[in-house]
């Protein structure tokens, strides 16, 4: 009896089909996709999806859980990724508002009449671009796009990008429109996979989808096609690895001269070497974000006795209600007789200072960049416009109050585990208060409503807005709360505040200055706001990110202490 011949063994073939992700893999386009959420963002509480943020519990990781609470307060992306640059609005969607089907959509839907203003600015994500796609199909790969983008922008960016002259390369193009579902739904692929006219789809290897994102990755997965991973976020090979875990792509390339590489490893021909491009650039990375370096040597700082605390914008979050009433205060500045008291914009601390004056002189309201950032407090906002002018400032705040009892009353925890931290301070030898320009009448509500109460028992003192002649940054409430304490003023006394306000109030107290900064400023804004000149010579002792840092920093005072 013969034996049976063996079958004989394929020989491998390039991929009949290549489907291409277009923002972060063909083209850039992250100038009008930050854009947009930019201005998309700030409309979350009118579009009604505040309350459709994941819980921070349930988000998948602590990065998502750190960006839901940034949005959840400040209405705007955390500056990590806007500095990277490597995230999608498809994967900030599924972040922070994970299954919920009709919150994304509803928040897709938003972002693309935002993105209407902004779209146009589109260049290819790599040098070359054209010249690669342009050999795959002479190899006889047939090409597509598959993207979330709406089919109104990506026609649009199809036909100016280069000139135009990519729109002849591709066989199908499938956007978000087209379909049903975004991805990571598969049904997007499959799509583009029909309408390509392909009719190998199942056998392993003959389509391929390349892309930048973990969401793609995970779509591709879901279509059962293999994918390549382009690495245009610059993400370090340890970080990427875990990020995509089981996904497990095909490849990781860095530029579409890498791609070539992974084509000769499926089919070494000499058509691939005779088509292949000369080698062109790869994608820029970004600058990067410069982290604040102002945190000294715990040997510098003078282990404290008492703890002071800022209340809103650092133990808890207010944002809502206090940009509410002063909303509703600043067309009342006329008529309040304060339009003429504003600081001349020649004498502010600074451009941004100036342009914030000169704003509010004429339209009698903030500008929209400093209602969207949220990261400057009514107190910061009434010392830009009013400097040393205490009774225009005493007048403002008087106004604001007026308008803040018709707002007040939701108060959450700046952090989730605050209170943890502050039961772990009850435990160490240290006194821990409140100082707040924050009017008793409002405080006091507020400490009652927070966490359904219990804040109350965690704090030795507390003193308020009305409980002394003149504010925060004025040093008169340190310096009651010391006197209460019946503890003597001294660096052992550390105010912990989100605001060049608090700074200036702790150094004119003579006490340690802890900035807390939960914006999440880079080095250069913190060096313009504080910037040590002799009109403005104040600057923070330490600068801590969150309340983590902080915590770490107290007890490594406290063992040199012991």
């Amino acid at each position: 009896m013969k034996n049976a011949r063996t079958a004989p063994k394929q020989k491998p073939t390039l991929p009949g089909l290549i489907l291409f992700d277009w923002h972060g893999t063909l083209v850039d386009t992250a100038d009008a996709m930050f854009g947009a959420m930019a201005d998309m963002l700030p409309l979350l509480e009118e579009l009604g999806l505040v309350g459709d943020l994941l819980p921070e519990s349930e988000c998948a990781n602590e990065d998502d859980a750190r960006l839901v609470r940034y949005i959840r307060i400040f209405r705007r992306l955390h500056p990590r990724i806007l500095a990277e640059r490597r995230v999608s609005r498809t994967e900030i969607f599924n972040a922070v508002f994970g299954d919920n089907r009709a919150a994304k959509r509803t928040a897709h839907d938003a972002y693309n009449r935002c993105y209407r203003h902004h779209f146009g600015k589109v260049k290819p994500f790599q040098d070359g671009v054209f010249e690669y796609l342009n050999a795959l199909g002479n190899l006889g790969i047939k090409l597509g796009i598959a993207t979330n983008r709406s089919r109104e922008f990506l026609d649009y960016e199809l036909s100016t990008v280069d000139g135009g002259r990519w729109k002849k390369l591709f066989h199908t193009t499938v956007c978000a429109d087209d379909v049903s579902e975004y991805k990571p739904d598969p049904e997007m692929l499959l799509r583009a996979i029909s309408e390509s006219d392909y009719t190998e789809y199942g056998e392993p290897d003959n389509v391929w989808y390349v892309a930048d994102s973990l969401v793609d990755m995970q779509t591709a997965h879901n279509a059962g096609i293999a994918s390549i991973f382009y690495n245009g976020g610059f993400w370090e090979p340890v970080n990427l690895k875990l990020a995509l875990g089981p996904l497990r792509p095909k490849a990781v390339i860095n530029n579409f001269d890498e791609l070539f590489d992974v084509l000769k490893l499926q089919a070494n021909s000499a058509a691939l070497n005779r088509e292949r491009p000369q080698r062109f650039r790869g994608p820029i990375p970004p600058p990067p974000r410069i982290e604040p370096d102002w945190h000294p040597a715990v040997a510098q700082l003078t282990t404290p006795d008492v703890l002071l605390f800022d209340w809103h914008a650092t133990l808890v979050d207010t944002l809502d209600a206090m940009y509410h009433a002063v909303d509703d205060m600043l067309p009342e500045l006329a008529e309040l007789g304060l339009l003429q008291r504003m600081v001349k914009p020649d004498q502010s601390r600074s451009p941004e200072d100036a342009r914030l004056v000169e704003y509010v002189q004429s339209f009698s309201r903030l500008h929209p960049k400093v209602r969207a950032d949220r990261k400057i407090s009514r107190t910061d906002i009434f010392e830009v416009l009013f400097g040393d002018d205490e009774d225009a400032k005493r007048i403002a705040h008087q106004a604001f109050n007026k308008h803040y009892r018709n707002h007040y009353g939701e108060v959450d925890p700046f952090e989730p585990r605050v209170r943890a931290m502050l039961e772990g301070l009850r435990t160490l030898p240290v006194k821990v208060g409140v100082i707040t320009n924050r009017d008793r009448e409002f405080f006091e509500h507020e400490l009652a409503a927070v966490e359904n109460g219990g804040w109350s028992e965690l704090f030795d003192v507390e003193v308020c807005g009305d409980d002394t002649p003149l504010r925060k940054p004025h040093p008169d409430q340190l310096l009651l709360a010391t006197e209460k304490l019946d503890t003597p003023v001294g660096q052992n006394v550390w105010y912990v505040g989100d605001s060049t306000t608090d700074i200036n109030a702790a150094r004119r107290a003579g006490m340690t200055a802890v900035f807390f900064n939960g914006a999440q400023w880079d080095l250069p804004w913190l060096q313009k706001i504080f910037p040590g000149t002799p009109a403005h010579p104040h600057k923070p002792d330490v600068v801590v990110n969150d309340f983590s840092e902080f915590w770490a920093l107290v007890l490594a005072c406290e063992r040199r202490r012991n």
